[in-house]
């Protein structure tokens, strides 16, 4: 049996994802760069430390920090563990499950966090925002919308980086 001949990207298309995937590698990259430089961290770090400066008492089970950062649990531990080498961030046993835990953001977490989200905003203004339209944008931010809802499919046993 043959399989269907597959459908190959368009020249248009092929610019568009080579594009994509050009901007995305540079934009992580010199954010990567910047939070090295102001503050020891990478980009996926920093994310984590926002994450939980916005949550109830800056704490947040580690499974549901896995979910909102789309990242596996086994690199959410890894990352977890040298935040808390740093002192940025401590782990917490969960009352309600002997399994469960928290990660909950220290107040030097939050102070490290404070000095370099300033340079860290204007990075991401700096590499994306200066240089769109308000409209460009507003269409940015919407094709984003819909490419993550589309990857994350609601049924039960769906693979997402989380639940693994």
């Amino acid at each position: 049996m043959n399989s269907p001949e597959p459908q190959w990207l368009s020249a248009d298309e092929q610019q568009v994802w080579r594009a994509y995937l050009q901007a995305t590698a540079l934009l992580d990259d010199h954010l990567d760069r910047q939070l090295q430089r102001d503050a020891k961290m990478p980009h996926l770090y920093f994310g984590l430390l926002v994450q939980l400066s916005e949550a109830p008492r800056r704490r947040l089970r580690m499974t549901e920090l896995a979910r909102s950062a789309k990242i596996t649990r086994s690199r959410l531990s890894h990352a977890i563990a040298r935040l808390e080498k740093s002192g940025w961030v401590r782990r917490e046993d969960c009352p309600s499950d002997k399994r469960g835990q928290f990660a909950v953001l220290t107040d030097d977490g939050l102070d490290v966090l404070k000095k370099s989200a300033p340079g860290h905003v204007s990075a991401v203004r700096q590499a994306l925002f200066e240089r769109l339209s308000p409209e460009q944008q507003k269409s940015l931010g919407e094709i984003m919308s819909i490419v993550a809802e589309g990857l994350q499919p609601k049924e039960a046993g769906a693979d997402l980086p989380w639940l693994r």
